[in-house]
């Protein structure tokens, strides 16, 4: 198979070169990526916690909540891009620290055509089987939802996530090519736009499913100029196009990605259950009591994300160059950081939780305090284990993932359901987060350990100190 020269390099509009033949990452361009990612989720956060209260009063406890259990099985179904969106970030790091910028496009292609295809599928099925399916018995909704709502709004939330599965590859490309910082401030206008969009709806008065239509759309345009501006002005080389479309790099992105759209699943699944689960065990006025302070912790769980991301490229970087100390001693510092990152606004509102939503959001924490401890509880494991996560992805290694995450569903979902039911929703995260001490960090341990020790990596190691001994 064709490949481009590796010392070749990819400029952007500016002619700034964000590719190169360097051995491994670039810590002042991560840091930068960390702040922003710091600073455009402050921003982005306040647009979801805005919207609370407008659409809560606006459709009702019972409609909110059927909106909530939908947002929760479109999470679910966040396999659905077979896990391509990751195994194209880790194919596409090496091609950046070569500077290999055909093999690159070639792996953006592919992933391009799959996801699409995939998408445009979905949809057409979708809308051909909905009036089949009993959404109101499927979400347990009262009588006072009727069926056509109960079909609309589910088919605006899942249309819009098909749509945005394609459409949201670009950010996977910009965090492999060191634009952490930019793809984070689209990802935040994207997230901005659903607030003017909702309340326009809501001053329009127009209908319920169209004001939640509204509040859906809006990071699925903003991805569709992200995505022209992209490949347009500032990776043209990397922009897909049919004679780059090559089935051999197609298969070997699927292998990688078919691994990660596994854990994807066990993942999304086990995580996005909570809502159905209470709805089913409590009822939808009490998955409402339950997803409004979710929401507003899922935030802190986004900050985990965004800053760790960024050190999936460049660990596999770091990994292909032999930097196995860096990438130890990044870990580490990556694991005080992103706890600490939690730790301080999971602590603000535990303690001014209660006042926050009795007054301002006007939902009543139903008089059980114990719920929000047990999210910051739950965010403070996945911020404390993330970063050993980002050594794994990037160096492929998601075989212990799998096992890990699998044992973790099973577990969980019995274990949340019968908390639920005997000790209220409170019992969730805390059940999750026990759960997860006895599955999912054991796996990552051991995947990271593998990471930095499998054959590939050493040898490459010591292909780098002979290099520089001899130099």
């Amino acid at each position: 198979m064709e490949r481009g020269s590796p010392s070749r390099s990819v400029t952007d509009a500016t002619g700034r070169t964000v590719g190169s033949s360097s051995r491994g990452p670039h810590p002042p361009a991560v840091a930068s990526w960390v702040v922003t990612a710091v600073i455009g989720r402050a921003v982005s956060a306040v647009v979801p916690l805005a919207l609370i209260p407008v659409t809560l009063s606006y459709l009702g406890p019972d409609l909110y909540g059927l909106w909530m259990a939908v947002i929760a099985l479109t999470g679910m179904a966040a396999f659905a891009d077979l896990g391509l969106g990751n195994g194209l970030l880790t194919r596409l790091a090496p091609c950046c620290a070569s500077g290999d910028s055909r093999l690159a496009r070639r792996y953006v292609t592919s992933a391009y055509a799959m996801v699409t295809g995939i998408a445009l599928a979905g949809c057409a099925l979708l809308w051909l089987a909905s009036g089949l399916v009993p959404w109101r018995t499927v979400f347990n909704a009262p009588d006072s939802i009727s069926s056509g709502d109960a079909r609309a709004l589910t088919l605006a939330c899942l249309t819009a996530f098909l749509l945005n599965m394609p459409l949201s590859l670009v950010n996977r490309v910009q965090f492999a090519y060191r634009m952490g910082a930019r793809s984070n401030l689209w990802q935040a206008a994207g997230a901005a736009s659903s607030l003017p969009l909702a309340l326009a709806a809501v001053h329009a008065d127009l209908d319920a499913v169209v004001v939640v239509t509204a509040a859906v759309a809006g990071p699925v345009l903003v991805n569709v100029v992200n995505t022209g501006w992209t490949f347009r002005r500032t990776l043209p080389d990397l922009a897909p196009a049919w004679r780059a479309l090559d089935p051999a790099t197609g298969r070997q992105l699927l292998r990688i990605s078919g691994l990660f759209g596994v854990v994807t699943v066990l993942m999304t699944v086990a995580d996005n259950a909570d809502s159905l689960i209470i709805a089913h065990t409590r009822g939808l006025a009490e998955v409402t009591a339950y997803a409004v302070p979710a929401r507003l912790f899922i935030q802190l769980g986004v900050i985990v994300m965004l800053v760790n991301q960024p050190f999936w490229p460049a660990h596999g970087e770091a990994l292909a160059a032999g930097r196995v100390t860096w990438v130890r001693r990044t870990a580490r510092r990556m694991t005080v950081v992103s706890t600490v990152i939690v730790l301080l606004p999971a602590t603000a509102l535990v303690l001014s939780g209660e006042w926050l939503f009795a007054t301002w959001l006007s939902v009543p924490l139903l008089g059980d305090r114990w719920l929000l401890p047990g999210l910051a509880l739950w965010w403070l494991v996945v911020a404390a284990t993330s970063p050993v996560f980002m050594v794994q992805n990037a160096a492929g290694v998601v075989r212990p993932q799998l096992i890990g995450y699998a044992a973790y569903l099973g577990l969980s979902l019995v274990a949340k359901w019968y908390g639920a039911k005997w000790w209220g929703i409170s019992a969730v995260p805390y059940v999750g987060a026990v759960c997860y001490l006895l599955t999912v960090v054991p796996a990552a341990v051991h995947g990271y350990r593998r990471a930095l020790t499998r054959p590939g990596t050493a040898r490459t190691l010591e292909r780098v100190i002979r290099d520089d001994t001899s130099a």
